[in-house]
């Protein structure tokens, strides 16, 4: 299996989300249906709209994916287990040779939105950090300080980067 340039990238958005969702646990009722302003809802809203959108990205690549209903009730249990199986999805959606120019068409309501396959798992990387800052702020609300999930936690976490002192 070839490993492709934004492994990393999707490794980590897979990471982030299955620690923050976890972080998430512990919070009462209350706090994850509690509107956060300045974000795109309450903590559970905000994690069911970004797995199904996740879910929804993949669909592109994929006949097989899991499918939400972002007005129904999901537990963050479910949404964890969509989240790591969208991850070994994406591990072989992206360890395939995608032509980053290849056309991706979405129809909706009789148009057609054309952007090539590079834009759209961009947009999966963006939309789901988007929506785990929105997350992070939420929690902040509370008083909840969230545990870092950023690409340097991550690479210290999985073992991608290491550091090397100086010589003597």
């Amino acid at each position: 299996m070839s490993v492709s340039l934004l492994s990393d990238a999707f490794a980590h958005h897979i990471w982030a989300t299955e620690r923050l969702i976890d972080e998430c646990l512990d919070l009462t009722p209350e706090q994850l249906e509690a509107p956060a302003s300045g974000t795109y809802g309450s903590i559970v809203d905000t994690f069911r709209h970004f797995v199904r959108s996740d879910s929804w990205y993949l669909s592109f690549f994929r006949r097989e994916t899991a499918q939400i209903d972002e007005g129904a009730p999901t537990s963050l249990a479910e949404l964890r287990s969509v989240i790591a199986r969208n991850g070994t999805a994406w591990t072989e959606v992206l360890a395939e040779e995608v032509d980053p120019d290849r056309d991706v068409v979405e129809v909706d309501n009789g148009w057609e939105l054309h952007s090539p396959v590079g834009l759209r798992l961009a947009h999966v990387i963006q939309h789901g950090t988007d929506h785990r800052s929105q997350v992070c702020t939420a929690l902040t609300s509370f008083g909840v300080t969230p545990r870092q999930i950023d690409l340097w936690e991550f690479a210290e976490a999985t073992g991608r980067t290491r550091a090397v002192p100086p010589p003597p």
